[in-house]
């Protein structure tokens, strides 16, 4: 498992937005029973995604999240850095506290080069394309499938 359940959800939550392509706040509990993610759960972890810009939040009957950035700037990384950091991109894939260039372990240049690849994917990845990949399979996201993506506005002004 390369990232965190919590990144993983937190990927999910945000593609479901970026699929939505509401004007509307998305409800925390529809988002919740669509992605079939707990609740207090997915809150944590959409308001850690607010506070890090990426979601605007808002409070009361209208309530609930939408994208604080065009899904267009929204990289993959931007997600996973938010919620697991970059530590991946550091860490030995055996766990090995001495593994460094100066120490590789048996896997070190291998697991550098494949992290390498994941990384710049994340990097070059915007949300925006994932919803145009997803769009038409969505594979298990219930956001809607009859909206085209192109021209999304984003939730705020």
């Amino acid at each position: 498992m390369l990232f965190s359940r919590q990144c993983e959800y937190a990927l999910q939550a945000v593609m479901y937005l970026a699929l939505k392509r509401s004007d509307r706040m998305t409800p925390i509990k529809e988002l919740t029973q669509s992605l079939r993610i707990p609740f207090h759960f997915a809150a944590k972890i959409l308001q850690r995604l607010a506070r890090k810009g990426l979601l605007v939040s808002l409070k009361g009957r209208a309530g609930g999240f939408g994208l604080g950035v065009a899904p267009t700037e929204i990289t993959l990384f931007h997600i996973v850095e938010a919620i697991d950091g970059v530590e991946f991109t550091r860490r030995c894939v055996l766990g090995l506290p001495a593994c460094s260039v100066e120490n590789p372990c048996a896997l070190h240049e291998t697991w550098r080069e494949e992290r390498d690849r994941i990384y710049k994917m994340l990097v070059r990845k915007s949300v925006a394309e994932m919803a145009r990949e997803m769009k038409n399979s969505l594979h298990g996201l219930a956001a809607t499938k009859d909206k085209d993506f192109d021209g999304y506005q984003t939730n705020h002004s």
